[in-house]
């Protein structure tokens, strides 16, 4: 059998970007939701990155995609970025923690195994278990205070989950692009999405945001959609999934911590336990993935 993966600084710097600044993304999003309209934020963010990104691997020589891998980029970005993504952002805007809402989504595990048994996949009694521990640490964060004073920010984190969950199991049967492209191309259509929908909602900006509203965008389509999704795909290729897909129960910590510190916010003693019972639950779904990973 071979042996463990060498620690390198590539490895120590993707974790990195994987865990603190995919968790620093909720934070940054309720800065950002102070100065731009939220929809609108993350339609800007997501065109800029898409194209960005679409412009560097076309200048690389990559392809392309076809109409067909456009269509079905298309659909992806739409679940993931303008459902999911931006259903968290409103949340946001409507003034639930960003830790709270980074918890929430750290629920997208379950939703992914359930979404995944109506495609034939049979999960073991351990993810079964992980299931039922979840949705028991949903109920539970719904009877904190946060979650109480928006009920439909609440509503909105869970469709959040469930939209990136099905978003990504579907993502497996459908013809997208290659590598990166597969991003770029998914960014570029939900980044339209959410701007043909901030527009018919009747979002605008009476003024040109501050300085600190043009940092948050500016952070989040560098640091949150470009370096952290790149960060992702090179550990995909380079350590177990179970290692990769870790944020999962990392993210909410980190994001709890940081709009502590740094947003004045507060968690009671509901949103805790909620906390301990999700992350549990979590880490129940991995380990079957650790025990094929690591047969004795």
């Amino acid at each position: 059998m071979p042996g463990p993966r060498q620690i390198t600084l590539p490895l120590v710097s993707a974790f990195f970007a994987l865990y603190v600044i995919w968790g620093s993304t909720y934070l940054v999003i309720r800065i950002g939701v102070q100065y731009w309209p939220p929809l609108m934020l993350g339609g800007i963010r997501f065109i800029i990155a898409g194209a960005l990104m679409y412009g560097f691997l076309r200048w690389r020589g990559v392809p392309a995609p076809t109409w067909p891998q456009w269509k079905a980029a298309g659909v992806i970005g739409i679940l993931l970025l303008s459902c999911g993504n931006g259903a968290v952002t409103v949340a946001e805007h409507m003034g639930v923690a960003s830790g709270v809402a980074a918890l929430a989504v750290a629920t997208v595990p379950l939703f992914t195994l359930l979404c995944g048994y109506f495609w034939g996949a049979r999960n073991t009694r351990l993810e079964w278990a992980g299931i039922a521990l979840g949705l028991i640490g949903i109920a539970m964060l719904n009877l904190g205070s946060n979650l109480q004073s928006s009920p439909l920010g609440a509503a909105l984190l869970v469709f959040a989950a469930a939209a990136w969950a099905f978003g990504s199991v579907l993502s497996k049967h459908l013809p997208l692009p290659q590598g990166a492209m597969a991003s770029a191309a998914q960014m570029l259509v939900g980044g339209v999405v959410l701007m043909i929908a901030s527009t018919l909602s009747g979002e605008h900006l009476d003024s040109l945001p501050p300085i600190e509203g043009w940092l948050a965008l500016a952070y989040l389509i560098g640091f949150g959609s470009i370096i952290a999704f790149n960060a992702y795909m090179y550990l995909l290729k380079n350590v177990r999934p179970a290692a990769a897909t870790s944020y999962a129960y990392v993210n909410p910590a980190v994001a709890v911590l940081l709009g502590i510190v740094f947003a004045g916010e507060s968690i009671g003693i509901e949103e805790a336990l909620a906390m301990a019972v999700i992350i549990s639950a979590v880490v129940l779904i991995g380990l079957p993935q650790w025990r094929r990973q690591n047969p004795q």
